[in-house]
């Protein structure tokens, strides 16, 4: 495999898992005032051909942050307990947010690299057609 379509390669899958992680990320701010909602997260995990690193990432399957949900003092919410207390969400939108921006910047990021090399194999191709 030469260098330029490895580059479009490792580009392409690091869009990919960056696009799966906003995914996600946009479901925890969606669900950001729902009870007892868990926000989910993914990790990236390097894809392996031959028992051999490629470069190449891929966002893991969802799991749910085991942090504490906020105890939310309501009496009147229809999934209070006895006192009055019903499990809140522990999405933090602060967090959410700075996230997706991260997130949003990586993918930028992959992008441009995806267009750069793209542009070398059309100048090379160009190239070898003089």
């Amino acid at each position: 495999m030469d260098m330029t379509h490895g580059a479009t390669e490792i580009a392409a899958y690091g869009m990919r898992a960056q696009a799966d992680r906003l995914r996600h990320i946009s479901e925890n701010i969606a669900n950001a005032d729902t009870p007892g909602y868990r926000r989910k997260l993914v990790s990236f995990d390097a894809v392996l051909s031959r028992g051999r690193q490629t470069g190449l990432v891929e966002a893991s399957a969802p799991f749910l942050d085991q942090g504490v949900l906020p105890q939310i003092h309501d009496p009147a919410h229809p999934m209070a307990d006895q006192q009055g207390y019903y499990a809140g969400s522990n999405v933090d939108l602060v967090t959410e947010i700075a996230d997706a921006r991260e997130a949003s910047r990586s993918y930028e990021a992959n992008l441009r690299v995806f267009d750069q090399s793209r542009q070398m194999s059309s100048s090379l191709l160009d190239l070898l057609r003089r």
